[in-house]
């Protein structure tokens, strides 16, 4: 089969198109026709050896971490899913896989695929749909009136957090950059402001709140000045490095490592096929594009979320 992988960490020049033995599923794995996968900046991270410490993988090496596709072959002891079936998946981090025309994937990581959007699309799903929700309900334990403050809501995952929250009936404050504020409003966001102010303090965009959630990478000092924006008693979650906590006002805080959760994704799935959580796909290319959108990836040139389309 063909597949994209890499025998050394470096640049996204170490990206090679090969040709291998197609896997075999063991047992407990099914093996996936690939339709798509997507490129989130944690594939950039792998691919450099950014995270070799953290995320011990073994050379060589086939990234896409997001998968949509079709079931082909079942191992044994494989129960709730058919030859033919359109599937979703997040793969473990430290094997991956989905950037080749077949992967075998741990049953417990599969989901039945969105009935109701393209089946390449849904590969955007997987990952930022997982680090929403255990943001959301795992770290932030958000509740129907409580008020949420989302820095960086306009990228992959924030948009997700803010849709989720909205869902559960919380009063989101989405913050990031002009040219996401009417999505931001499309998906029920009480207020959407621009790039926070941090000195300016949190009664300057309605705060304290009961949660911060912030996917924004910033300095240690901003991580810290967050701290400030949480009521007594909140919470502080973050995927892009912690937020200081606060126990002298009970304030918490929480650092994500998202992680595979079938159950879990299946619960985004029947949001995403109720309506309530929309999809944003920026841009489509194909896996033979896959060393460029890693460049431009680093580059800071990608236009946001990312599906890759299979061989």
């Amino acid at each position: 089969m063909k597949t994209v992988r890499f025998h050394e960490f470096g640049s996204a020049e170490v990206l090679r198109h090969e040709v291998v033995d197609r896997p075999v599923p063991g047992s407990g794995q099914v093996l996936v026709r690939v339709a798509a996968t997507s490129f989130n900046p944690v594939d950039d991270h792998i691919r450099a050896g950014a995270l070799a410490e953290m995320i011990p993988i073994t050379l060589p090496y086939v990234p896409g971490i997001d998968l949509a596709g079709t079931v082909k072959e079942l191992g044994a002891e494989v129960t709730g899913f058919e030859v033919g079936d359109q599937v979703v998946a997040m793969l473990p981090l430290d094997t991956a896989g989905a950037a080749a025309e077949y992967a075998v994937v741990p049953a417990e990581c599969l989901a039945a695929a969105p009935r109701t959007i393209e089946l390449a699309d849904a590969a955007a799903l997987p990952l930022t749909g997982l680090a929403a929700w255990q943001t959301a309900f795992e770290l932030a334990e958000l509740k129907s009136g409580q008020s949420v403050l989302v820095n960086g809501a306009g990228g992959g995952v924030g948009s997700l957090v803010v849709q989720l929250a909205v869902d559960a009936g919380a009063k989101v404050t989405a913050v990031d950059t002009g040219q996401h504020a009417e999505r931001l409003r499309g998906y029920g966001a009480h207020q959407v402001l621009g790039p926070l102010d941090l000195a300016a303090g949190a009664a300057a965009v309605g705060g304290p709140f009961d949660a911060v959630v912030n996917h924004v990478r910033v300095s240690p000092d901003e991580l810290a000045q967050l701290t400030a924006y949480v009521t007594d008693g909140g919470v502080a979650a973050s995927t892009a490095g912690p937020i200081p906590e606060d126990p002298a006002r009970g304030v918490r805080s929480a650092n994500l490592f998202v992680r595979p959760h079938g159950a879990q994704l299946a619960e985004l799935v029947g949001k995403v096929d109720a309506g309530t959580v929309r999809i944003h796909v920026a841009a489509h290319r194909a896996v033979t594009d896959l060393a460029a959108v890693h460049a431009e990836a680093g580059a800071g040139r990608l236009p946001g979320k990312t599906v890759i389309l299979a061989p």
